[in-house]
């Protein structure tokens, strides 16, 4: 599956995070200014969630400020990702990571932990699904954005008239579990048989009594299959007389 970027078993703890950034570029300088995570546990989303809105210490360029309405003035007195890397990597540490468009947000979030004197998310994360190279490979051709996902599996997303990592979490959340619904069978380890079937395999078929048909269940039975005869004779009559009578 080209979209998991690194595993290969479903994880029973996931987290499925987004970011907002100043900007596009994270090479030019661009940080992230809000990070919103929700958790699922065996594919249910559970009340432990992370949101933080952080300073970036720079402008926030006017097309992005557009996307997500956040402004320096707004952010000047939040913390700075420094003073709660330690908090993000204890929620994440051990799950699965579910974003969409996943390079975008691994690159702003390693160059944020590099800053902060920490690792690269995927040292303390094991594996990511990349839910943008899933619904392309699902739906080829088709608009694969958050909005078009959403109107395509149902999810409402008729509050979300700006973006925010948290709500955007949270309807990545319902929209990949609307993408992934069975996918678990596909990877399904085989159990091993139980004690019962064990046993059951072992039954010596010649020590099993046999209760033979009354004559009266025997009369019964000739009279079913003597009506399905008549009702099927243009197609030879019951399958059970064909057999035992074969002439």
């Amino acid at each position: 599956m080209r979209w998991r970027t690194r595993g290969s078993k479903l994880a029973s703890r996931q987290i499925v995070l987004d970011t907002e950034t100043t900007g596009l570029n994270a090479k030019m300088g661009d940080r992230v200014i809000e990070i919103g995570c929700i958790e699922l546990l065996s594919r249910n989303v559970s009340e432990r969630s992370f949101q933080r809105y952080l300073n970036p210490e720079r402008e926030i360029e006017e097309g992005a400020a557009k996307v997500h309405g956040l402004t320096a003035e707004f952010l000047a007195d939040k913390p700075k990702f420094a003073d709660v890397a330690k908090d993000f990597i204890e929620y994440v540490s051990g799950a699965e990571l579910i974003i969409h468009n996943a390079a975008f947000d691994l690159e702003f979030l390693d160059q944020e932990l590099s800053m902060a004197g920490l690792k690269k998310l995927s040292e303390y994360c094991p594996s990511v699904i990349d839910t943008l190279a899933m619904a392309r490979e699902l739906h080829p051709g088709k608009r694969n954005g958050l909005d078009a996902l959403c109107e395509r599996y149902g999810v409402n997303n008729s509050h979300r008239t700006l973006h925010g990592a948290l709500l955007d979490a949270r309807l990545l959340a319902e929209v990949y579990l609307s993408l992934t619904r069975g996918q678990e069978s596909l990877v399904m380890e085989l159990e091993a048989p139980s004690d019962a079937s064990v046993a059951a395999a072992r039954i010596d078929a010649k020590k099993l009594t046999v209760l033979r048909a009354t004559d009266v269940e025997a009369d019964a039975h000739e009279r079913i299959l003597d009506a399905i005869d008549k009702a099927a004779k243009n197609n030879g009559g019951s399958l059970w007389h064909r057999l035992t009578n074969p002439s």
